[in-house]
Order: C-alpha cells, then structure tokens, then sequence
C-alpha cells in the first residue's frame, strides 16, 4: 500500500515548499502537503494564530487518520514541525491512531528559546531585520513591495501560531509515545543540531537525530526527502496497521 507522508511547511509557505518530495521520496512513499489558511488556494481564508484555530483547521485530516488502518508519517519543517507535534499530541489525546514517525526538520523543541517565534509582534522594520539575518526575506525586499504586502504578514501570525503552539506544548510537559526523527541543517544560524537534538526529551519512544547539508531550509534541498522517504519504507517494513494509543491519566 505504501505510506504517505502528511507535510507542514514553515511560516509564511504553502505547499510549493514540497513540490520537489513526490520525485525525491523513492518508491512506495507519498507527499501530501496540508496548505494552513491564508496561502495557497486558501490564501483568501482566515488566518490561524491559536491552537484551538488549528485543531478546528486540522479536523478533516484527523478525520481521515482515524479512519485509515495505515502507517502515515508526519513531517513539519520549522513552524511545521510544532505544527506536526500538535496534531500528533491531539491525536494522542483522543486515543486516535498515532503517526508511524513524527518527522521534525529546523525546528526548536518547546522548552528551548525561539527567537523569531518570539518576534511576532516586533515592528516592521526590526522582524524584516531579524528575518534577514536568517536568510528569510528574498533578496531585494523593501517596505511596501509584493513580498512584504503578500507575505510577510502570513509569516508574521504563523509566528504568532508557533509561539502560541510552543507555550501549548510546555503547559502539557510530557512525552509522546511515538517515535520521532529529528533532522537539523549543519548551516543553520537559527536551529543549531545541538539545539534540534533536544526533542529526544519529547518522546518516550525510539529517537533519531540527523544533520544535513543546508541552512534553515534545507526543505528545499534534495538530502531531505531521501533522508524522509528512506524513513518512511522502514516504517512501513516494521509496522503493522495503525493502532490507537490511549493516553493513560
């Protein structure tokens, strides 16, 4: 049957940040990228900034993994990874049917600092600075142009969404029973490996850490969906049919 991978994109992207993965995945593993409101073909939709606005967003997706008896894996690239570890801990909750592999690429764990979550609310000028300094604005971007009117204020409440989804994750303070595989850029002046290493305190379960070639989006190289498809065809060789994990009290 094969195994698809459900995939979030970092703040400010749409799906076209995976348009690469059906080619590079390799056999037997296929993308699916959840495109969040406000980009995309959602780009006239509301925007979400708060966990329960996600949660709503997300149920159609929940709905469809509570039915499948398949192994799926979650990918989330920065924003998309605290997204990714939100819905597998909803789904944990609910004793719904947990990812295969929870996937998490340049993203912080919780209870480390996140300077641009952190930032949401600075002025202008001082974020479009600070996202400069990561190689998160294009080349030539000045006040009022296209990117700054179209994108950068999708980018700014995703970093409202991730801060908001963060303090979520350090409300609840425990572990997830899933196995996680978490991968770092070797150039990323924003997530160090050492940093990225810190979601083996996330889960009880099996823990990988992988540094690639890259900085912060190394989601666009090649490496990655290899690394990720890869994966995903061990997933499929040790896992039976998905199964609910009922979290205990």
């Amino acid at each position: 049957m094969g195994v698809r991978v459900w995939c979030f994109a970092h703040a400010g992207a749409g799906v076209s940040a995976f348009h690469h993965w059906p080619r590079l995945l390799g056999p037997g593993v296929e993308p699916d990228a959840w495109p969040l409101p406000g980009r995309d073909r959602r780009r006239r939709e509301a925007r979400v900034t708060d966990r329960a606005a996600l949660l709503e967003d997300l149920a159609p997706l929940v709905a469809s993994l509570a039915r499948s008896a398949e192994p799926y894996v979650l990918y989330g690239h920065s924003l998309g990874g605290i997204v990714a570890h939100t819905l597998t801990r909803h789904l944990y909750e609910r004793g719904l049917p947990l990812p295969a592999l929870l996937a998490l690429g340049a993203v912080p764990p919780p209870d480390w600092p996140a300077a641009l979550a952190a930032s949401a609310d600075l002025p202008d000028a001082a974020l479009l600075g600070l996202l400069d300094t990561f190689d998160a604005v294009p080349d030539g971007t000045e006040p009022g142009d296209l990117w700054h009117r179209m994108v950068f204020p999708v980018l700014r409440d995703d970093l409202r969404l991730a801060a908001a989804l963060r303090t979520a994750a350090r409300e609840d303070g425990n572990p997830l029973p899933v196995p996680v595989l978490a991968v770092s850029g070797r150039e990323d002046p924003l997530v160090t490996p050492e940093v990225v290493a810190g979601w083996a305190r996330w889960t009880t379960g099996p823990f990988v850490h992988r540094t690639v070639p890259g900085g912060h989006f190394f989601v666009r190289d090649r490496v990655l969906p290899g690394l990720i498809g890869r994966a995903a065809r061990v997933v499929e060789r040790v896992t039976g049919p998905a199964s609910a994990v009922v979290r205990s009290r």
